[in-house]
């Protein structure tokens, strides 16, 4: 089976600051837009920003995970190893506010990976993760 690009939508409060964001701090390319959305390649992937009227939202909440509170829900990519490792020192350079450091999870263990989790301007929470031996990706 061919693996295909993933589609996905996600509300955001700002379209412009979300825009400049995905655009200019991940570096992903724009596609096609409205005043009311915006395409991007998310890596391969086709994300669509849409946007919806600020409203009062829940408390965020999470899950413990090798001993740190990951935020839920979340979204987000698998990378290369070379490649995490060189976007993380990108977003460090650009004063990314992590919600969780990049680190190794699992260390030692079955799926060990490199992880980072951080929101958008929105609060939407992102997770990218690479695995030094990507068939170790649905290891137990």
């Amino acid at each position: 089976m061919k693996i295909q690009p993933f589609h996905l939508a996600i509300p955001v409060s700002d379209l412009e600051k979300c825009r400049k964001f995905y655009k200019e701090t991940l570096g992903c390319g724009e596609g096609r837009s409205s005043d009311h959305w915006v395409d991007f390649n998310f890596f391969g992937h086709q994300l669509v920003i849409h946007y919806k009227e600020p409203q009062e939202t829940e408390a965020s909440t999470s899950n413990p995970v090798d001993g740190k509170d990951v935020p839920i829900p979340h979204f987000g990519v698998v990378l290369e190893w070379e490649v995490f490792h060189e976007f993380s020192k990108l977003l460090k350079s650009k004063n990314i506010d992590f919600v969780i450091e990049p680190y190794i999870r699992f260390e030692g263990k079955p799926g060990e990976q490199a992880t980072m989790f951080f929101k958008d301007p929105s609060g939407n929470a992102l997770e990218f993760k690479a695995f030094k031996n990507i068939d170790q990706l649905f290891a137990t």
